[in-house]
């Protein structure tokens, strides 16, 4: 494990985040994992944050509902069948982990285990949360909650990033 600055990997997390992620929330025994698509990077009341949105509608949600943490994996290897069945299957019905032979690692600042694949982790304490307000939302994007299950955005301080691999960053094109 290799700590580092998420500036000097954002642009490439970025665009794997596009391709899927995985985002791991625990709350006492349980534990989930879901593939995230939307997140950002950057500086917030002067702290380095990630932001997540997870809809309510999501088995995790109620997890990450009960906890103060959440970790973000970003593989820097071909996850792709993975990531699909993540984004999915809903952790109600199905262990994914289990399903996808995904390994957890344990975090090193936060009890939320990282999913143990080569690529860069996310460990992340929420310091706030927002329901979105429809109201707010422009038309254009609206198309976007067919269902009107609008999502909860977490605001998550990266306590710690690090690359599992020391190619990693270099993977991640």
């Amino acid at each position: 494990m290799q700590h580092i600055e998420f500036e000097s990997v954002s642009e490439k997390v970025i665009r794997q985040i596009k391709k899927g992620a995985f985002l791991t929330v625990q709350a006492g025994d349980d534990l989930n994992v879901m593939t995230i698509g939307w997140a950002s990077l950057g500086y917030i009341w002067g702290r380095p944050i990630m932001t997540v949105l997870v809809r309510k509608s999501r088995y995790t949600f109620g997890i990450i509902e009960r906890s103060s943490e959440f970790s973000v994996s970003v593989p820097s290897v071909d996850m792709s069948s993975q990531l699909a069945f993540c984004g999915s299957e809903s952790g109600r019905n199905v262990d994914k982990f289990k399903e996808c032979s995904l390994e957890i690692f344990p975090a090193s600042r936060i009890k939320t285990p990282i999913i143990n694949v080569p690529g860069i982790h996310f460990e992340c304490k929420i310091v706030y949360k927002s329901e979105m307000d429809p109201s707010a939302l422009v038309e254009s994007y609206k198309h976007l909650y067919p269902m009107k299950d609008y999502h909860t955005i977490y605001y998550g301080e990266m306590v710690h990033t690090y690359s599992t691999e020391g190619e990693a960053e270099e993977g991640l094109n």
